[in-house]
């Protein structure tokens, strides 16, 4: 899967979950970047990328995610495997 159509698609599930139509995201956001992005939000983004992209993610995978573009890789890498 193209990895801009990856960012394409997480935007719109982060523009859900947290209830901002305007959010913008970019490889280096992290959740000190977007104020809506606590710890329960968190989950709840995780839940719903692991829903959209019909995959599960390990907990070592999820802790070890810096920004929003690593996350996005690995979606890539797990899409393509």
């Amino acid at each position: 899967m193209e990895h801009q159509k990856i960012i394409s698609e997480v935007q719109e599930i982060f523009r859900e979950v947290l209830d901002n139509d305007d959010l913008e995201i970019q490889e280096n956001t992290t959740a000190r970047d977007v104020e809506e992005w606590d710890s329960l939000n968190h989950i709840q983004l995780v839940v719903a990328i692991e829903k959209h992209f019909k995959m599960r993610f390990t907990t070592a995978e999820i802790q070890h995610w810096k920004n929003v573009g690593e996350m996005v890789h690995c979606i890539a890498q797990k899409h393509s495997g």
